[in-house]
């Protein structure tokens, strides 16, 4: 039974949602912040293209590994504590990521910050189911928490592309110092104590394993388009991948007390809700990632200009994800989803469109109605996978649809980016340009650019950024076009098995539960 007082809780139940929005603020600056500064990490650090997909996937890697065992690990010690470790943790490692002096060293500082951010938020998702227990008002909180998210995504390129221009790469990871300080104290003075009766016995065999597996993975799908599919490390990656995620899930089918009961993927409201965030995020991580180069690469945007073009995309989502509960109310979840789906595969489509992105007003109304979309999918989704699993398992809940989200982004930008790559080296391979030139050039549009810059050759210079803009252009609609395919295959997941109403389907793990506890709602420790 909750023994520190429901009452409080509820009166404090908006104010926590307050102190959680702001906490997740720190997540959607970060992913997006980076985006801008990478151009000038190119720059400064002298990064190749596999080391740019490193920088921005050993933060999302180990995030989304871990989102899992920090999930299980919030459930059993207190979700409180959880939060607050992540920000503390959060904060100290961006600050060390500011005085990376290499390659190496940023990759290793992000996927440190991840540690944090795996620990921030899933928490802030399971402290909101177990805070508001009545479904409407849930899926509103849900809503909120989703949008909140966009602000975000909204400062973080505005904020990136200022700090770029006076300060320097080094400066984007400053911001997230005071967000994660302030949010620490705000949270140690709303958020009060929970406890738990039912504390689950840890799976360490299973987050090992989930982990090694994940990390496989993804290690092997960025490094390939470098080093070749046929490749040692590669091959071992994707063998050692199949067997450890293999092992994985015999595990959790096994174990009497698993991280991630497999039971949870019989009910459709939360296997066809947890694929389609996968795909979605996969899109979208990848889309962003490109974009940004697009903008400061082959149109010569400066980091600000380059962040006030992202930010209709996070406004959109701004305004989309608290009007999403609204239209589910009036349409049905399935109908709001596979409509957003719809809108979000025409804007992946412009987006390959040279001409449509390259327009200022074009572009900006795009990706307005791309991020809106993407509000409009995002809660609905959310609240099939919470609201379909028994609250007391709300930390590992939470933490399945963050980890959908973030392993669905981290193969995103792995998956695409390593094929908008291959499709770069491909096209720079067939120019004319002298075979010394073109071993260099192909690496990347960084590494194209820097080349034509340092060639006194003024017509041969001209040639290198002409043939490194054709082929990011040819690669660009290569990688979307695929992009639109598999966001047609969330569609197709989401109409064929999401219920058209989220009442429709109750999880029966939760209604077992319900007749141990009398229906109670369980909370946490801490």
């Amino acid at each position: 039974m909750v023994t520190t007082g429901p009452d409080l809780v509820q009166r404090r139940r908006w104010y926590i949602l307050a102190v959680l929005c702001l906490s997740l603020t720190v997540i959607g600056i970060d992913n997006t912040i980076l985006n801008v500064a990478l151009p000038s990490i190119v720059r400064g650090l002298d990064a190749s293209g596999s080391q740019l997909q490193w920088m921005v996937d050993a933060y999302t890697i180990v995030f989304a590994c871990l989102l899992l065992t920090a999930g299980a690990l919030g459930d059993r010690f207190g979700r409180r504590r959880a939060l607050l470790l992540g920000l503390a943790w959060f904060g100290i490692f961006s600050g060390l990521a500011s005085f990376a002096n290499s390659p190496v060293h940023l990759i290793l500082a992000r996927g440190l910050m991840g540690i944090g951010g795996a620990f921030i938020f899933p928490t802030t998702l399971s402290i909101l189911t177990n805070v508001f227990t009545e479904p409407r008002e849930r899926s509103r909180a849900i809503g909120i928490w989703a949008g909140v998210s966009g602000v975000g995504i909204a400062a973080g390129p505005l904020l990136g592309g200022l700090l770029v221009e006076h300060f320097g790469w080094h400066a984007v990871f400053w911001v997230n110092a005071p967000v994660c300080a302030v949010g620490f104290v705000l949270s140690a003075l709303v958020i009060p104590p929970m406890t738990n009766e039912a504390r689950r016995p840890l799976d360490p065999l299973g987050a090992l394993l989930s982990i090694v597996g994940l990390v496989a993975l993804l290690y092997a799908i960025i490094e390939a388009p470098d080093r070749g599919w046929s490749a040692p490390g590669v091959d071992a990656g994707l063998v050692a991948a199949v067997l450890l995620l293999g092992a994985f899930a015999w595990w959790e089918a096994k174990t009497p007390h698993p991280m991630l009961d497999v039971q949870f993927f019989r009910n459709p409201r939360f296997s066809a809700a947890s694929a389609t965030i996968t795909i979605t995020t996969f899109a979208l991580y990848a889309s962003t990632f490109l974009l940004t180069q697009y903008f400061q690469f082959t149109l010569g945007y400066s980091p600000l200009k380059a962040g006030v073009m992202i930010t209709p995309l996070a406004i959109g989502l701004m305004v989309g994800s608290p009007q999403a509960p609204k239209l589910v109310d009036r349409y049905g979840t399935k109908r709001v989803v596979v409509g957003g789906l719809a809108i979000v595969a025409i804007g992946m489509a412009c987006y390959g469109s040279n001409t449509i992105m390259s327009s200022f007003s074009a572009g900006l109304v795009i990706r307005f109605f791309y991020g809106l979309a993407f509000g409009f999918v995002g809660p609905p989704v959310t609240e099939s996978i919470m609201g379909s699993i028994p609250k007391e398992r709300a930390g590992v809940g939470s933490a399945v649809n963050d980890t959908t989200r973030q392993v669905g982004g981290a193969l995103g930008v792995a998956v695409l980016g390593s094929i908008f790559a291959s499709r770069y080296h491909q096209v720079m391979d067939a120019t004319t340009l002298p075979a010394s030139v073109r071993d260099v050039a192909r690496e990347s549009i960084g590494a194209t650019l820097q080349v034509a810059q340092g060639t006194r050759d003024a017509g041969l210079a001209a040639q290198v950024r002409d043939a490194g803009f054709e082929a990011f252009h040819s690669s660009m609609r290569v990688t979307y076009a695929i992009a639109v395919a598999i966001i047609l295959g969330a569609m197709f997941v989401a109409w064929k098995y999401l219920p058209a109403h989220a009442v429709e389907i109750e999880h029966p793990l939760a209604t077992e539960v319900e007749s141990v506890t009398g229906g109670l709602s369980v909370a946490d420790p801490q």
